[in-house]
């Protein structure tokens, strides 16, 4: 059992909040500096959440300030603990990693809050880092072992071979992923997502994470991707440059957002975007498991043009009998109609949820772009719906307004 944190060490932490508040993105920005001297280090991150305005900047700035706030209530950490873990077995991080974030954290802070800075402060916040650090590693010592006593399970990079490849929409294609080697895959839990790692010969490697938008099955992964023409890079290389037999690496299912097991309540699954793609997982796996289940799939995007397997999700929900689909579009394109191609004009509103699903009674699982969530997760909370019944998925770090 880990020796608590003393109480000198708490106070000098807790005394640093006012300072993390004001300085912590700066404090970040300067450790992920000093982090990425070292390639092989800067290599074990998605570099598309990183540089200037990078959004992991800002979410483990919030992260920092959340834990210094709370170093005496460490359990109100824990669905934050719970991400980052899941998060670091998906980069394949590792223990022997973990001394190289602290030496770029503690530096940082030195170097930022300069005087402020006393030996004393930077000695709390080592132990503070390595209480925490410990804490991490050992909840990711458990999901990695519970991943190999699962059928198809594996650590680190599996090379899996892309068997088809689907286009889905106008803006999104899906990847049909078998394993190179031949065996079971891991059946994930609906709504999960992978880790590849992949880039052009001679260029930095890129790590990416992409939900899963298959039902799991033992047999293969489906991943639907949307060509982000001003995005970082890794879409527009999925798109562009990967063809049907050509390989990519691939770390197990990870990830805290997932539809339950044996679900208790009626579900409502809202997306927007291409965050459709972990509601199309739950919607399979629903309409095969849980045929007693009463599911409400509301999906918004554009219009027709960029809406994705509709086809599919309406099929399912026939088969089904107990699943209501609603699609809004925000720009019709000539020939939408409503009543025809979608259901409503417009964004999916609390109001409209409110009358057509049973808001107060439901699970509510949510995954879209950060506008799309800032919104939804804000009005369901104003709308008295209870914290712990919502549940989304952003893809990148948690948005400091969401985590708050």
């Amino acid at each position: 059992m880990m020796k608590p944190l003393n109480a000198e060490t708490i106070a000098l932490v807790k005394a640093t909040v006012p300072a993390l508040a004001a300085h912590g993105p700066v404090i970040t920005k300067t450790m992920y500096r000093r982090l990425f001297v070292r390639e092989d280090v800067r290599a074990l991150f998605n570099q598309a959440n990183q540089g200037d305005g990078g959004a992991q900047v800002h979410a483990l700035a919030a992260a920092i300030l959340a834990y210094a706030q709370n170093i005496e209530n460490l359990g109100a950490l824990t669905p934050v603990v719970e991400r980052i873990a899941h998060k670091h077995v998906g980069y394949h991080i590792l223990p022997e990693h973990y001394p190289f974030v602290a030496e770029a954290l503690l530096g940082a802070i030195a170097e930022v809050l300069g005087e402020a800075a006393t030996p004393e402060i930077i000695k709390a916040w080592g132990e503070a880092y390595w209480f925490l650090a410990e804490i991490l590693k050992g909840r990711e010592a458990v999901i990695r072992e519970e991943i190999l006593q699962i059928e198809g399970g594996w650590n680190g990079w599996r090379e899996f071979v892309v068997a088809d490849k689907v286009r889905e929409s106008s803006v999104i294609t899906s990847f049909i992923l078998r394993p190179v080697d031949g065996k079971p895959v891991l059946r994930h839990r609906p709504g999960q997502y992978l880790t590849f790692r992949f880039g052009p010969a001679g260029e930095p490697v890129m790590k990416r994470n992409y939900s899963i938008s298959c039902a799991p099955n033992g047999d293969h992964y489906r991943i639907s991707v949307k060509r982000e023409a001003n995005g970082n890079g890794g879409s527009r290389f999925l798109h562009d440059h990967v063809d049907i037999g050509d390989v990519l690496e691939v770390t197990p299912p990870a990830g805290e957002f997932f539809l339950p097991d044996a679900p208790q309540r009626p579900v409502v699954l809202l997306s927007g975007g291409v965050g459709l793609t972990p509601m199309v997982s739950m919607i399979e796996t629903i309409a095969v498991d849980h045929p007693g289940l009463d599911a409400h799939y509301v999906h918004g995007t554009m219009s027709s043009a960029t809406h994705a397997m509709d086809a599919h999700v309406r099929s399912l929900a026939q088969q089904h009998g107990r699943i209501t689909i609603a699609n809004f579009y925000s720009d019709p394109q000539e020939g939408d109609a409503p009543g025809e191609t979608h259901d409503v004009t417009g964004f999916i509103t609390t109001d409209w949820l409110r009358a057509n699903t049973p808001l107060h009674a439901a699970d509510i699982f949510l995954c879209g772009p950060r506008p799309f969530l800032r919104n939804l997760v804000g009005e369901l909370a104003g709308a008295g719906v209870s914290p712990d019944r919502i549940h989304f998925e952003l893809f990148g770090p948690t948005d400091e307004l969401l985590a708050a």
